[in-house]
């Protein structure tokens, strides 16, 4: 299928998931992540904050064990004209708004820059067996990956399973994921 068609499939698939599935499904995807070997050799952890209007995973699971762990969490804000991210270290005086698109987002805080990013945790809306994804179509992720350093961990976080292949529209500037983590699997690529 198409990426508008994906988006499309996949939002619609979305808006059936009831506040307990999102929960249960979300608990299931931070404890696959700790099946992941290497994942945990790092310090510099970026992650999305949830849209709850999308239905997305439920990241505050993750962020808690990434804590636990006691690892440096970077939250990004966007800048919508530029269609670009700042990154800022969470701390326990970052102030969290939620923007008017419905992204949770620091206020401000300590900046860190993209490269010193060791593993990032990417929201998503499908993807297929090759790690191509398919985001909301602004491209903030690509860039902000392009401005990373070359052996980032590139992690993409989903309720489902792969589509077999996203046909005839991937990007040059799309950049595939090497882990997508699902409620029952860790897919590798």
């Amino acid at each position: 299928m198409r990426k508008s068609e994906l988006r499309k499939l996949y939002k619609n698939k979305r808006e059936t998931l009831t506040e307990q599935q999102i929960e249960q499904y979300s608990i299931a995807i931070a404890n696959q992540t700790l099946k992941v070997d290497g994942l945990w050799d790092h310090q510099n952890y970026h992650i999305f904050l949830s849209i709850d209007r999308q239905k997305e995973v439920n990241t505050e699971f993750l962020l808690s064990v990434l804590q636990g762990k006691d690892k440096n969490v970077l939250l990004s804000k966007s800048n919508f004209k530029q269609g670009t991210l700042t990154h800022y270290l969470l701390t326990d005086s970052t102030i969290i708004k939620i923007n008017k698109y419905g992204i949770p987002e620091p206020e401000q805080g300590i900046q860190m820059p993209a490269d010193q990013v060791e593993v990032v945790f990417i929201p998503l809306l499908a993807y297929d067996r090759k790690g191509n994804r398919i985001g909301y179509g602004k491209g903030f992720y690509d860039r902000f990956l392009a401005e990373c350093r070359l052996d980032i961990l590139k992690i993409g976080l989903s309720f489902y399973p792969a589509e077999d292949e996203i046909i005839s529209d991937i990007n040059t500037d799309d950049i595939p994921l090497d882990y997508c983590i699902t409620p029952e699997n860790v897919f590798k690529f």
